[in-house]
């Protein structure tokens, strides 16, 4: 049954603030499926698909995308939404938290189980009250071979909700529908899809094409009064479909970024919806609508340029775009190499020591002395030459900073799953010195100068215990524009 018009008449709620993140790495589609050319597999070789590396997952994805939302004040709420998250019992919201240096009162909550998952969580933030951070990254397996491996993407997406925002909710419907289109499980954890004709005559005409339809109806405007839309496709090219049966004519922003990125998952319908708000002019009015296990269709009434929504759309032309399809199978998990006694190291983490020094560690929070000097990691007597006992030091964060490279070596000795293993001295602005490893390096690597800004990144990985910790990392400043 549908369902819509929850929201309060005059209501000024929506979009404060948007962001969206991607890896650094673009998969060009086309030159790696001459691998697969023997075999008939692979999909369609069109465009780029975005590949986390090998220090990023689907919480850093997001907690990336929510550091752009974050702009003097704090959000009352954190949702983190993902099908994609390392941990089945433990709280990515609230690892979030920490890794934000958010106030630990902040109400936290993780969703699951729908690539709309995102898009609900949305939903439910414009229904509800208090400033509210949704934060959804995904980077999810897929067997070599299967065409969901070039056409899935890693990213992530972020959206503050607020009252009196740029983008005001007008209407909006809901549908549930338990369509198998395609599904992972535990025992099962790469996707495995139902015949295509199937899923797209369902999905169009029995969820996708009556949920917009109800939204429309809901914010009380016609199917030509939409400027930008974004309609998430279970297959490629179902929207022209759609929109033969809506009436919809505005451009779909949703395949732009599949055709440039990939499937982002529970981080797509926002991603994308970031693009159309940077596309939309005020007085426009923005329809979105997410697919998975059902829809949900929005409806937005721009009244003014959103705060992050540009930025969100300069990431897609930033990137190293790169052909090796060996590389690219070691990233994504699809090959496992054998590296050796190097990587034969014991990575486990204490819960003691994360209970002790979480925080700090996560949320890359230093200390300052009584004589201004910055340190991290904080100690009960401050490193200054001339400190003679215990003093309390005031928390200083250092993940919003940028630094300095005064040191760089690049290591092919020590283990990393894509060398070689890059590290260096960090000097701060604020005086703190600090040995950091190097990530997202380009086809130069680094070297001494260099401008760097801070990355949270996976820090160890016991896969033995199924355990693992993050931390920042120092990556360029500036990311290099992508060919074309």
């Amino acid at each position: 049954m549908l369902h819509s018009g929850d929201r309060m008449a005059g209501s000024q709620r929506g979009i404060a603030r948007i962001s969206g993140y991607l890896p650094l790495l673009r998969l060009d589609r086309a030159a790696a499926a001459k691998a697969l050319r023997f075999s008939g597999l692979g999909g369609r070789g069109a465009g780029y698909r975005s590949v986390a590396g090998w220090d990023e997952d689907a919480f850093t994805l997001a907690t990336e995308a929510a550091r752009g939302t974050l702009v003097g004040s704090y959000p009352t709420q954190l949702i983190f939404a993902s099908t994609s998250a390392p941990f089945i019992e433990r709280s990515h919201a609230g690892v979030m938290i920490d890794a934000l240096a958010l106030p630990r009162t902040t109400r936290t909550q993780d969703v699951a189980g729908s690539r709309r998952c995102g898009l609900s969580a949305l939903l439910d933030a414009l229904l509800g009250r208090g400033d509210t951070l949704v934060a959804a990254g995904e980077s999810r397996p897929a067997k070599a071979g299967n065409p969901f491996h070039f056409s899935f993407g890693d990213g992530g997406a972020a959206a503050l909700v607020s009252d009196d925002a740029p983008a005001r909710l007008i209407g909006h419907a809901s549908l549930s529908h338990d369509l198998v289109d395609l599904y992972t499980s535990r025992e099962h954890p790469t996707p495995y899809s139902y015949e295509e004709r199937f899923v797209k005559d369902t999905a169009t005409r029995g969820i996708i094409v009556p949920t917009i339809k109800a939204a429309l109806a809901d914010a009380g405007v016609a199917a030509s009064d939409i400027s930008q839309c974004v309609i998430i496709e279970p297959l490629a090219g179902m929207a022209r479909d759609v929109a033969k049966l809506t009436g919809i004519t505005a451009p779909n922003h949703a395949a732009d970024l599949s055709a440039q990125a990939g499937d982002l998952g529970a981080a797509h319908p926002l991603f994308a919806l970031a693009l159309a708000l940077d596309a939309a002019k005020p007085g426009d009015k923005v329809l979105v609508a997410g697919f998975g296990s059902g829809c949900d269709a929005l409806v937005f009434d721009v009244a003014g340029q959103v705060p992050g929504a540009a930025d969100t759309k300069a990431v897609l032309s930033q990137g190293l775009v790169f052909a090796d399809y060996t590389r690219f199978l070691s990233l994504t998990g699809a090959l496992s190499l054998d590296w050796g006694v190097r990587s034969e190291f014991e990575q486990k983490a204490q819960a003691t020591v994360l209970e002790r020094n979480g925080r700090d560690t996560i949320g890359f929070i230093g200390g300052r002395d009584a004589a201004g000097n910055v340190q991290f990691p904080k100690s009960r007597i401050p490193i200054r030459p001339d400190a003679d006992g215990p003093e309390p030091l005031e928390d200083v964060r250092l993940a919003d900073l940028t630094g300095t490279l005064v040191s760089v070596t690049a290591d092919r000795l020590n283990f990393t799953p894509d060398p070689p293993f890059w590290f260096g001295l960090v000097q701060f602005e604020n005086g703190a010195r600090v040995m950091m490893e190097l990530t997202d390096a380009d086809a130069r690597g680094f070297a001494v100068g260099d401008r760097l800004t801070m990355r949270l990144r996976i820090k160890s990985h016991d896969k033995r215990r199924g355990f693992r910790t993050w931390f920042w990392k120092a990556a360029p400043l500036a990311r290099p524009e992508m060919e074309g």
